[in-house]
């Protein structure tokens, strides 16, 4: 079984022993490396290619949000798990356009956090509705005259279906039971939908087609 590949970017020491003692008690997890701040972060991350990366916001050299930024610019298939004690907007918002793919704070139990690590390694969406709605008031275009690219130039109609679940937070098999498809199929319509639109998650392909007026607010939770 291949094990999820994890680097820890934290500028508290105890936080990562904490993070890495809990990640490591489960088969299927194995962290790589520990970084103590954003630069660190960034070196560990082209060196190491980890599969997962949970990120901090507030730390020396680069913060997280920087960080992520050069990390996503070089490896854009990297899913990076923002864990911290801030949930203002403007965090929020500044690190899903760099391209996190999830959004957790501090105070989540343990086995949360690892659920949320198999989930953005898989693809699956780490972000509470809530989230979406204030991406779409913040990102959807706010004139009808501006000119805006559709879909169905990038994606097929099967592709967008699966896109639209996506943004009301459907899971893989749920996808797949509401089209009544396999989930290796979803999955491959996930691939062909990160690869058209150049991102690495559900979250990125979500907030990309936000910023582009395909999604309604019918299409969220």
């Amino acid at each position: 079984m291949d094990r999820i590949r994890v680097l820890l970017a934290d500028d508290h020491a105890v936080v990562r022993q904490g993070t890495r003692q809990l990640l490591e008690h489960e088969r299927d997890i194995q962290v790589v490396g520990e970084a103590a701040d954003g630069e660190e972060a960034v070196q560990l991350a082209v060196r190491l290619k980890p599969d997962v990366i949970i990120m901090d916001i507030a730390m020396p050299k680069l913060s997280g949000i920087e960080a992520t930024k050069q990390i996503k610019a070089r490896l854009p298939s990297v899913a990076i798990l923002v864990l911290t004690g801030y949930d203002y907007d403007e965090y929020i918002f500044s690190l899903m356009e760099a391209g996190a793919a999830g959004y957790l704070l501090k105070s989540v139990h343990g086995d949360e956090l690892i659920g949320a690590v198999r989930a953005v390694n898989a693809g699956e969406p780490v972000l509470h509705p809530v989230v979406l709605r204030k991406l779409i008031s913040r990102f959807r275009p706010q004139t009808s005259n501006s000119v805006q690219t559709r879909p169905l130039e990038y994606l097929s109609e099967r592709e967008m279906e699966v896109l639209r679940m996506t943004a009301r937070g459907l899971i893989n098999k749920e996808i797949a039971d509401e089209l009544s498809i396999s989930i290796r199929t979803v999955q491959a319509h996930l691939r062909s939908i990160f690869s058209k639109l150049g991102v690495g998650s559900r979250s990125e392909a979500v907030l990309y087609a936000l910023k582009r007026d395909w999604l309604s607010l019918e299409d969220l939770p």
